[in-house]
């Protein structure tokens, strides 16, 4: 049995290249690093947890993608470039076939956005990931949530309620692969948010499903929000899928790992054409309002929506 360096060393260590602004990576007590001037450094860290942020059956490969996407979307909400993450593990026993599936997932996802790994930890417990990524962006341009203003757009990257559509149908025999992967490997828009940076008025990463998430804008902004349920963007297996509770699913189902972005108009006009380059489509759903609250219109009808998302310590998400 390996002890703990040997480990690191055995499986981690091909996410260790040599990166641009690295002084002192892994290995030691602590990374160096360098922050180029006139950039400032973002940082975000999540943790997830078996059978809470992902099912028990999840593939390791997945798992190890996932850990990572998750925050190089919060960097992507942000407008940040992925340099470097740290690795706290936690594993109930060392199994060399999941770790060599995690790591692999791990390293194509980190090698897709060229972010390295530069510390971490592993003990032994519970099986759980928390994830630390940092990212630079240009002093002064990072997209934050208190930035929206009455008359702003309210945009999405891509569709929603795809992963929350797919939890649904884990354990059905027709199951949808495409919305599964949704769940299992969301892809973190940092192109996209790249791109939004330059015109962002505030921005969030839709995890815990839109009416929280952007509830968190509406707060820090001190605005309200109107959302038209007509326009929230579906992918064509959600379509198919047709579930009775699409609106809810949309509005409150979470994982979905898109960009939520508030832009003047004619900024959306000049952003989405350069997203659809990406092959990032670029949806408005809406407006901020100076009314506080978040409405959805329906048709003629307009009512109040529960801000509510997915709860840590009240919901269980995946079994």
């Amino acid at each position: 049995m390996m002890d703990e360096f040997q480990l690191i060393r055995h499986y981690f260590s091909g996410l260790t290249a040599g990166s641009e602004g690295v002084v002192l990576g892994i290995g030691d007590d602590a990374a160096l690093l360098t922050v180029p001037s006139g950039q400032e450094l973002a940082v975000t860290s999540d943790t997830l947890v078996a059978g809470r942020h992902f099912p028990h059956q999840t593939r390791p490969f997945d798992i190890g993608w996932k850990a990572l996407a998750v925050n190089l979307s919060d960097l992507a909400a942000m407008g940040a470039v992925p340099r470097w993450f740290t690795l706290a593990l936690t594993l109930p026993a060392q199994d060399a076939d999941w770790l060599a599936g995690f790591s692999e997932g791990l390293k194509a996802l980190a090698d897709l956005h060229g972010v390295a790994l530069v510390g971490g930890d592993t003990t032994r417990g519970s099986l759980s990931i928390t994830i630390t990524a940092m990212g630079l962006v240009p002093t002064g341009r990072a997209m934050r949530r208190d930035g929206a203003v009455q008359g702003d757009l309210i945009c999405v990257t891509g569709t929603l309620g795809d992963a929350a559509l797919a939890l649904r149908q884990l354990s059905e025999a027709s199951a949808d692969p495409s919305l599964r992967r949704r769940l299992d490997r969301p892809t973190p828009r940092v192109e996209a948010g790249q791109i939004l940076a330059e015109w962002g008025m505030a921005a969030i990463d839709l995890s815990d499903g839109l009416a929280g998430d952007l509830n968190h804008i509406l707060i820090a902004s001190q605005v309200g929000a109107e959302l038209r349920a007509e326009k929230l963007p579906q992918s064509p297996a959600f379509k198919r899928a047709a579930p009775a509770d699409a609106l809810a699913l949309q509005l409150h189902g979470g994982d979905d790992y898109e960009l939520c972005v508030c832009l003047r108009g004619e900024d959306f006009q000049a952003a989405q054409p350069r997203l659809a380059a990406l092959g990032v489509p670029l949806t408005c759903i809406g407006s901020i309002s100076a009314a506080p609250g978040l409405r959805l219109r329906q048709g003629a009808e307009v009512h109040a929506i529960e801000p509510r998302g997915y709860q840590h310590f009240s919901d269980t998400r995946a079994p």
